[in-house]
């Protein structure tokens, strides 16, 4: 009995430090998990409600309304005043329809969603939402109120990674948006007009939808479409947009709320809004999922987005005009405009004329299809472009670079145009006649391609862009914008002025250094 009862301590103690051990072995992996693999680990102890129905079956949205609400947060963003903060909020209060009394120096304010991730406290959310803001609160579905920061952004595809400091959140499980179809129901749960915790529903209208707001100034009258939160919208550069298009109601607030599926799994996060009045008229745009983890693992693990690069300029042919810029007769596609020097593209051999049909055997109709497939990768990942080139079909396989190259081939590789790469980071060619109708300019330069980091860049100007003058001095070559940008250097301020490839004006300054 005293040797079975010693034999039973002696389990019981071996039992206790092997569990203790395990529990440090375990703090320490989770911190290198991806944010999908701590998602397994969590939903296998804490599995969903099986009577979640499919969009094929019964028509009950409660068990995904419950499963998703706790873990979609309200953010609420505080900015430096200002009298011109104050007029924009004015402005924009009116728009929306809120009553904003004006208040002397009153800290600007703005409000989002958000959506948690992590049960140690991640919440995605969109770069719009926490763009130069000082101040980030976040209140939970159980109403408590917590500071949050921001650890890092992506404007090129309008995502933040944010963290408050808690522990056993509840979290919305990451589903598959390459499973989403055209037609199947969905839900969108965020906070429009300060109401939390809003759920909608509707159904999946449209995917692969790149409708030019990220890079955007949305300063054109005509332009429906609008980031789905209460504040001014900052501008952000050109970046990856194929959006997943639905009808479940959005409104201002809604931005970084979360898009699932009936079975509670998140597929998306919702960005915007199709409305000429700022409210919803019909239509709503979410980031797809699978593009958003990529970009918040990197952001976690590296501070920034890792992007790998094809390195080349191309022309969509699926828009009439720019298939009749470069003389095609193809309707879907990507017509090769440059190949960059040093780039995957011109190690592979593709060439200047090539067109893109498929992307890793998949078809291309339009940019996004492209775009968000290299998006998810790395630089040293390999893709496969399937070619039309003569008429004859070819594949290359490209290698993606940590940048999009040196200098493009297009540019001539002439002396003026190393030089001006090396002031302003970007290539240059000339408008031609059809661009010059199209933009209803009289001169000109295209923006070829673009280095990430350069003045260009920080000016939020990206390939396709035109530039019509620089300090008011109009630009009608390569030579004349490398003169105007010498010129520019005794006064300390740069003024570029021009056309957006969406046909926007924009007039950036830079401060020289």
């Amino acid at each position: 009995m005293k040797r079975f009862g010693l034999t039973l301590l002696t389990a019981f103690v071996g039992g206790t430090l092997a569990i203790g051990a395990y529990k440090v072995m375990e703090n320490r992996y989770d911190d290198n998990l991806s944010f999908e693999d701590k998602q397994k680990v969590y939903f296998t102890n804490n599995p969903l409600n099986n009577n979640i129905t499919s969009s094929a079956g019964e028509v009950d949205f409660t068990q995904a309304a419950a499963a998703v609400t706790p873990a979609v947060v309200y953010i609420r963003t505080t900015y430096a005043a200002s009298s011109q903060d104050n007029d924009m909020s004015d402005m924009f209060g009116q728009l929306f329809g809120q009553r904003m009394p004006r208040q002397q120096q009153r800290a600007p304010q703005a409000s989002g969603s958000g959506v948690i991730i992590s049960p140690d406290g991640y919440i995605v959310t969109n770069n719009h939402v926490v763009d130069k803001a000082e101040k980030i609160s976040v209140t939970t579905n159980d109403h408590r109120i917590l500071q949050a920061k921001v650890i890092g952004k992506d404007p090129n595809t309008d995502l933040a990674l944010i963290k408050v400091e808690a522990t056993n959140l509840p979290i919305v499980k990451l589903g598959n948006s390459d499973d989403v179809r055209v037609g199947e129901w969905v839900l969108a749960v965020g906070n429009p007009f300060n109401l939390t915790s809003t759920v909608t529903a509707g159904i999946v209208s449209a995917k692969g939808r790149g409708i030019g707001i990220i890079g955007s100034n949305n300063d054109d009258d005509d332009n429906p479409f609008t980031p789905s939160r209460n504040a001014p919208q900052p501008k952000v550069r050109q970046g990856i947009e194929s959006f997943i298009q639905t009808d479940a109601a959005i409104n201002p607030g809604n931005s970084g709320g979360a898009l699932v599926n009936t079975r509670g799994e998140l597929i998306g996060i919702n960005s915007a809004i199709a409305s000429h009045t700022g409210s919803y008229e019909g239509y709503g745009f979410a980031i797809p999922v699978n593009l958003a983890k990529k970009v918040l693992n990197d952001i976690k693990r590296f501070g920034s987005v890792k992007r790998g690069y094809v390195g080349i300029n191309y022309v969509d042919l699926s828009d009439p005009d720019q298939a009749a810029a470069v003389k095609s007769d193809k309707s879907v596609g990507l017509y090769i405009d440059g190949v960059t020097t040093g780039g995957g593209a011109a190690a592979a051999g593709l060439q200047h004329g090539d067109i893109i049909t498929k992307v890793d055997g998949s078809m291309i109709t339009e940019s996004s299809d492209l775009t968000e497939h290299v998006g998810r990768m790395q630089p040293g990942d390999k893709v496969k472009l399937t070619v039309d080139r003569d008429g004859k079909e070819r594949s290359f396989d490209v290698t993606l670079k940590a940048t999009a190259g040196e200098v493009a081939s297009l540019a001539g590789n002439s002396a003026t145009d190393k030089a001006l790469f090396d002031k302003v980071g970007a290539t240059f060619r000339p408008l031609n006649e059809s661009q010059k109708s199209k933009y209803h300019v009289s001169s000109g330069v295209v923006v070829n391609s673009v280095s990430e980091g350069g003045m260009i860049d920080e000016l939020g100007l990206t390939s396709g862009s035109v530039i019509t003058s620089v300090n008011r001095t109009p630009i009608n070559s390569v030579q004349d914008l490398s003169s105007a940008i010498d010129a520019s250097n005794r006064r300390g301020t740069l003024i570029l002025s021009g056309k957006n490839p969406d046909g926007s004006s924009f007039n950036n300054v830079y401060t020289l250094r």
